[in-house]
C-alpha cells in the first residue's frame, strides 16, 4: 500500500498574505483595480517561492493548487493564461525532481461570472468559459507532473428549483466531464480525474452532495470508470454523514481516490476547514484506507486552516505537524486493530448466519421469494443475536 501526506497549497500562501497584508483572488487583486496586473504577479511569485520553502521544510513531496490561487486573472483568457503558464514556470523551476502535485484543479466559483455555476451555468458563454479555464488547468497539471486532477462545484447546484430546470443542469455537467475525459487522453494526461462531494455552501444545494448521490450520477451517463471521489471529511459532516461513513461508500463503490483530511467544528455547523487533530477520526479514517488497499496515485491532502486567532508564522508549521501526526497514529491504530482481528471477528460473527448454504444461495442471487417463504415456514420465528456495539466500541477504544 502507499501513503502519502501532501497539503493544498491555499493554505499558507493566502493566510501569509493575511497576515502580511498581500492580496490573493480571494479579495478580488488581480480581478479589478486594487493591483495591477504586473503587480500581483509580482506579489504572486514570492509567494509561490514561500510555498516551496515551506514543502522543503516540511519535508513533504507534493503539493495542490486552484488555477486562480496561484496566478491572478488577467483581462482576458488570453493575459489569464499568459499569467498562470508564467508562475507555473516557475513553480516546475522550484519543484525540481522530486516534488510535484498530487492534483490541481480550477476555481470556478469565485468569480461573479460563476453565480449560476459554471458546467452548470444558464449562460451558454459561462459554459464555454469554464471550458476553456479547465482545459488550461488539466494542461498545466499535466505540464507539473500532476497525478490527478480534481473537480469540486462549488456553484455547480441552486438556490431555488422555481427557476431551475435541473435535468438540463445535470445533463450539461455530464457532457462537461465527457468533454474533460476526452481531453485528459487526448494530452496523454494519465492522471485520475477526481470529483469532491459538498452537500452545499456557497449553493443551496450541491449536485454532487455526498459520495452516494455522486456515485449514481457518474452510473447513470456512464462515467463510473473514468472518475474517481476526493472525500473531504469536513463536506461530510456538512452532509450529515461521518467522514468514515463517505469513506466506506466510496470504497464498497471502488471510487475512493483521495482523501481532504480536514475536520469541522459540530457545533458551529459549517465549512470550517479545521486540521484534524482527533486522533480517534484518523483511525476511521485509515481502517477505510487500508481496507482499500492503500490510496495512490491519490493521497492525503489539507484543505485546511489555521484559526483566526492563531497569528503566528509557527503556527502553520505547528498545524500541518500535528494533523500529519494524527494521521501518522491513526494507521498505526488502524493497522493494530486489524492485526488483533477482534472487530474483524464480531463482525464476522454478526453475520455467520449467511455463512450457511442457503445464505450463499441467497447472496448469490439465486433466493427467490418462493424459497425465502418456503424456508421461513420451516424455519419459525428466528432468534436475533446481539449486535454487540458497545463491546465494538470498547474494542476500538482500546486501540487508541
Amino acid at each position: 500500500m502507499r501513503f502519502r501526506i501532501t497539503f493544498w497549497s491555499y493554505i499558507p500562501w493566502n493566510r501569509w498574505l493575511i497576515h502580511l497584508g498581500g492580496c490573493t483572488t480571494h479579495n478580488r487583486c488581480g480581478h479589478g483595480n486594487e493591483l495591477t496586473n504586473s503587480l500581483a504577479m509580482a506579489e504572486t511569485k514570492k509567494y509561490v517561492k514561500a510555498n516551496f520553502e515551506f514543502i522543503e521544510k516540511l519535508g513533504v513531496d507534493r503539493w495542490c493548487f486552484h488555477d486562480k490561487d496561484i496566478a491572478p486573472d488577467g483581462k482576458t483568457i488570453e493575459e489569464t493564461n499568459a499569467n498562470l503558464d508564467e508562475v507555473v514556470a516557475l513553480a516546475k523551476e522550484l519543484q525540481g525532481t522530486k516534488i510535484r502535485p498530487l492534483w490541481g484543479t480550477a476555481q470556478l466559483f469565485h468569480h461573479p461570472r460563476y453565480m449560476h455555476g459554471g458546467a452548470t451555468s444558464s449562460e451558454l458563454g459561462v459554459y464555454l468559459y469554464a471550458g476553456a479555464q479547465v482545459k488550461k488547468a488539466i494542461e498545466v497539471t499535466h505540464y507539473l507532473g500532476g497525478e490527478n486532477y480534481v473537480f469540486w462545484g462549488g456553484r455547480e447546484g441552486y438556490q431555488s428549483l422555481l427557476n431551475t430546470d435541473m435535468e438540463r443542469e445535470l445533463n450539461h455537467m455530464a457532457r462537461f466531464l465527457e468533454a474533460a475525459v476526452a481531453y485528459k487522453k487526448k494530452i496523454g494526461f494519465n492522471g485520475t480525474l477526481l470529483i469532491e462531494p459538498k452537500p452545499q455552501e456557497p449553493t443551496k444545494h450541491q449536485y454532487d452532495w455526498d459520495a452516494a448521490t455522486a456515485a449514481n450520477f457518474l452510473r447513470k451517463y456512464g462515467l463510473i470508470d473514468e472518475f474517481k471521489l476526493n472525500i473531504e471529511c469536513n463536506h461530510a459532516t456538512l452532509s450529515g454523514h461521518s467522514c468514515h461513513h463517505e469513506l466506506e461508500t466510496a470504497r464498497i463503490n471502488g471510487l475512493l481516490g483521495n482523501i481532504d483530511a480536514n475536520t469541522g467544528d459540530p457545533q458551529i455547523g459549517w465549512d470550517t476547514d479545521q486540521f484534524m487533530m482527533d486522533v480517534s477520526e484518523a483511525t476511521l479514517v485509515m481502517l477505510s484506507v487500508i481496507k482499500n488497499g492503500g490510496l495512490a496515485p491519490g493521497g492525503f491532502n489539507f484543505d485546511a486552516k489555521l484559526r483566526r486567532e492563531s497569528t503566528d508564522v509557527e503556527d502553520i508549521f505547528i498545524a500541518h505537524i500535528a494533523g500529519m501526526d494524527t494521521l501518522a497514529r491513526g494507521l498505526r491504530n488502524a493497522a493494530k486493530l486489524l492485526a488483533d482481528g477482534s472487530l474483524t471477528e464480531l463482525v464476522r460473527k454478526r453475520y455467520q448466519s449467511f455463512d450457511t448454504e442457503l445464505g450463499a444461495q441467497i447472496e448469490a442471487g439465486k433466493g427467490d421469494f418462493d424459497l425465502l417463504e418456503k424456508k421461513a415456514i420451516e424455519w419459525g420465528e428466528p432468534t436475533v443475536a446481539s449486535a454487540k456495539q458497545e463491546l465494538a466500541e470498547m474494542i476500538f477504544q482500546s486501540a487508541l
